[in-house]
């Protein structure tokens, strides 16, 4: 069934949209997959705040145009869905990464973060990063451990004076 012209430009319109908000984008191959599986698929990306599309090559080219996501437009070729990720790159790779692992026929094609090109052995790479949740947690922690440790050092140093104002005191008496 063939779109018009004015739902093709709706389709670029949105797809520009996403692709302006998107830290990164990453290319996967549906081919194979069942409804069930794509739904499932589409569920846990929307549950982590990222994107899922479905869309023809030609108007996914027409909607990369000029933007830092160009680089993916020579190799658009077959079936391709896109992900799009917006607040934490990483968290994109690692749901993809995660459903992989159920779904051995679910195949991640290649993406770009930062103008750069990405093929599956960098998207592996970055999804083994700290999300920046995670990192900001550790952060956290990290400041938490300055003040904990100066009170505990404090307060061992008070005790030590006490001591040994405690032993002079039983020395006089």
């Amino acid at each position: 069934m063939s779109k018009t012209r004015a739902e093709k430009a709706e389709i670029i319109k949105r797809l520009k949209e996403k692709v302006e908000k998107a830290s990164i984008i990453l290319v996967t191959d549906f081919k194979g997959m069942s409804v069930a599986e794509m739904e499932t698929l589409r569920n846990m990306l929307r549950e982590k705040g990222v994107d899922f599309s479905v869309v023809k090559n030609t108007l996914a080219r027409i909607a990369l145009k000029d933007s830092e996501f160009e680089i993916l437009s020579d190799h658009l070729k077959e079936n391709c869905a896109f992900v799009f990720g917006y607040d934490d790159p990483v968290v994109a790779a690692k749901v993809l990464k995660e459903y992989k692992k159920e779904n051995n026929d679910f195949v991640i094609k290649f993406g770009a973060f930062e103008g750069e090109l990405m093929d599956e052995a960098k998207i592996e790479q970055l999804s083994k990063l700290a999300s920046r949740e995670e990192l900001l947690s550790q952060m956290l922690c990290t400041l938490n451990a300055v003040p904990t440790n100066f009170v505990t050092l404090f307060a061992n140093l008070l005790r030590g004076l006490l001591n040994v104002l405690n032993g002079i005191k039983e020395k006089k008496a």
